[in-house]
Parts: C-alpha cells; structure tokens; sequence
C-alpha cells in the first residue's frame, strides 16, 4: 500500500511538471504575437522616430541688377522690366528693334525720320503698331525732356556720339543707352552685328546675333566670289546723299557710302578724308569726277529718273558718265533706308553688287534670297510682291522734315 502510495505520488508530479511545461509554451507563442506591430504601426513608428526637419527657408534677396556698356562706354544699369521703349537720334534703330522683337509693342516714342520711313516701307505694312509710337518729343536731335517724361520709358536709346543728350537723359532720372553708328567703320555688316549683340544683352533670351552675323558672312563670301574674276571694276560710284535744288550731299569718308563702295569693290569719287559722313558739293565738283554709277538713297525723295530729266533745280546732269549710260538707281527700302546699316544690309550688299555688276550677278535672284533671308534671320514670311517692293520703293521715305 505504502508503495502505491508513492507510485501514486510520483505519477501527479510527472503529470503537473507536463502541464507547466506546456503552459509555459504557449505562454511565449502568445507574447511574440502581440509584440508584431501591423503594418500601420510600422508606419506611424517610422513616422515619430524618422521624421524629417523642416529646411530652413533661406530668406528672399532682390536680383542683382544688371549692368550693360553702351557703345559710348558707359556701364548702364538696366530695369528689371523693360516695357516701355524711346528711340531718340538712332534713326534706323527702331526699325532693327521691332524685327529683332517681331513686334513694335515696346515703341512708344520714335524720331520723325524714323516714323517717315516706317509708313512708306514695309516696317508699317508688317507691323502697324510702330505707327502709333510718339514723335514729338523730338525735333532732329533736341529732344523735350518734359515730353519724353510724359512717354514714360524705362529704356530711352540715344546716338552714342550725342553726350548733352545722354546728360540730359540720365539727368531727368531715366535710363540712357547709346547706339552708335560709327563705332565700326562704318562697315553696315558688322555695325549691324554689333546692334543686334547689344540688344541680346539688354533683351536676353532673343539670341539673334549668331543667325544674323552667318547671313551677312555668307553673303559677303557670295559676292567675293562672284566678282573675283571680274576683268576690270575701274568704274566710279558716287552716293547722292541728299538732294535738292538748294543743295547736293554726296557720301563723306568715312561714311557707309565709302564702305559699300569697298564691299562690292568700287572705287569711290570722294577719296579725300572728310569731317562728316555726308559732304556737300556742286555740279563743277561733280563733272569733274564724272562718276559711272550714282546710287541714290531715301534720305531724298529725289529718282533716277529726276537726274535723267534734269527735274531737280537748275541742275544738268546730262554730260555725266552715269546718267548718259542710265546706270542710276534709287537704293532698296525694307525695313528702313539701306544705305545706313540696318535691318535690310545683308540683301542691300547683294543688291548693290547685281546692280553695279549685272553680268557677274546675273544667277542671283534678288527677290528669292530677300525672301530667304527675312524667314531664316527673323522668321517673316514675305509674300513675292512684299520682297520685291523693297527694290522700288517709294519716294516719300525720303522726306526728312
């Protein structure tokens, strides 16, 4: 009995040491499952442990205003916005801003030289809206401050070799920019260039300067090699600057008349050095250089045909080598008078060339390269009608007061 006893005895202890280790399993197994976090814990955990800190907000500084040399040398600080433009004693210049902008929106103030030859040249047929800028804050180059107050411009752009006018600008408190005409030799191409360089400083974003400066090289290389086996270019080109019956201008030296003449190898009748780009002479002057072309520019309302049939004031040109060959021609009017540099100088030069050489030339369709020119260069479509009217323009551009 005694051994029953303890065999029971042993028997419960076996049986309570079994069910405390089972119970202790699934004691454990329980804990590792309420200890998992769920999948949004995980990211509300990662929320409160990793959240990021708030950057430090940099505080704002006014653009650095930018500066610009003018032509004349000065270092002008231009206005963050340029909206409202004045052109003052750069006469072709508002012609060159409008293409380079393909609008005439920020012209509101222009010479009346300037606005003479936008109505009676395609400028005004493509771009109406230049007709409507302000003249009369200027008379030749004296300008009235008060007017050019009322226009108020945040750009007003000046001659470069005009100083008092420049002073009388900046003194006013408004922002001057000099242009300069001369600055380059007067050699149209390159002045052209340099105008267009400047406005992609002033205006950036337009980058027009590379396009442009290709053109008028790849026209120049065009003209060089058309005439390099010209027999003799002995002839005598005379430019008639301006013409009335009180007075005769022809081309001064240097002048763009001297340089065209060099362009499309020339010689010109004004060789000695001159004060001015323009030279006043008479018909004694004239006889004796006895040119074999004349071109005459818009800067005259004067024709060809005025100096064939003598219309002009008591003058007789009729024993002179041009008008007795009928090799006189009124110069191209696009965008502005071609003489000077400007918008139209690429095609001017070609131009020039077939007119003063028309054998040589003779495979050159002036009108498909103006068209060519205007839609690679400036992205104008010219209709042939358009292209071919800059070669008979209209006399009144040339009426200057």
């Amino acid at each position: 009995m005694e051994k029953i006893t303890k065999l029971m005895a042993v028997l419960f202890a076996i049986v309570l040491m079994t069910v405390s280790v089972i119970g202790c399993g699934k004691t454990a197994e329980s804990t590792s499952e309420s200890e998992e976090p769920t999948s949004t814990e995980a990211v509300e955990t990662s929320s409160e442990t990793e959240a990021p800190t708030e950057p430090e907000t940099e505080p704002e500084t006014e653009p650095a205003p930018r500066t610009v040399t003018d032509h004349a040398g000065h270092e002008v600080t231009l206005p963050e916005e340029i909206n409202r433009v004045v052109v003052c004693d750069i006469y072709p210049l508002p012609s060159i801003l409008t293409v380079f902008f393909d609008s005439a929106d920020k012209l509101v103030g222009i010479a009346k030289q300037s606005m003479v030859a936008a109505k009676n040249s395609l400028l005004g047929e493509l771009y109406p809206a230049i007709l409507n800028a302000e003249t009369g804050f200027i008379d030749g180059t004296a300008v009235n401050i008060e007017e050019l107050l009322k226009l108020e411009p945040d750009l007003v752009f000046v001659n470069a070799g005009n100083k008092t006018l420049y002073e009388e600008v900046t003194g006013a408190g408004l922002t001057a920019f000099g242009i300069s005409a001369g600055k380059w030799g007067y050699d149209a191409l390159e002045t052209l260039n340099q105008w267009i360089l400047t406005l992609d400083q002033i205006f950036e974003g337009n980058e027009k300067y590379a396009v442009v400066q290709e053109y008028g090289e790849r026209v120049q290389k065009l003209v060089d090699e058309k005439l390099k086996d010209v027999a003799s270019k002995d002839e005598r080109v005379m430019f008639l600057f301006q013409y009335t019956a009180e007075q005769i201008l022809v081309n001064g030296n240097p002048s763009f008349g001297s340089w065209w003449s060099k362009a499309i190898g020339l010689t010109n009748v004004v060789s000695e050095k001159t004060e001015a780009n323009s030279l006043p002479t008479n018909m004694e002057q004239i006889y004796e250089w006895d040119p074999t072309i004349i071109f005459v520019t818009n800067f005259t309302t004067a024709t060809a045909d005025d100096i064939y049939n003598n219309t002009v004031g008591e003058y007789d040109w009729s024993s002179v080598d041009a008008v007795k060959n009928q090799r006189v021609y009124k110069m191209p009017l696009g965008m502005y008078r071609s003489y000077t540099s400007g918008v139209d100088s690429p095609i001017a030069l070609l131009w020039l060339a077939k007119a003063a050489y028309p054998e040589a030339m003779k495979d050159v369709n002036i009108t498909d390269y103006t068209k060519e020119y205007y839609k690679t260069v400036f992205g104008i479509d010219l209709t042939d009608e358009q292209a071919e009217s800059i070669f008979t323009p209209d006399p009144n551009a040339g009426k200057m007061n």
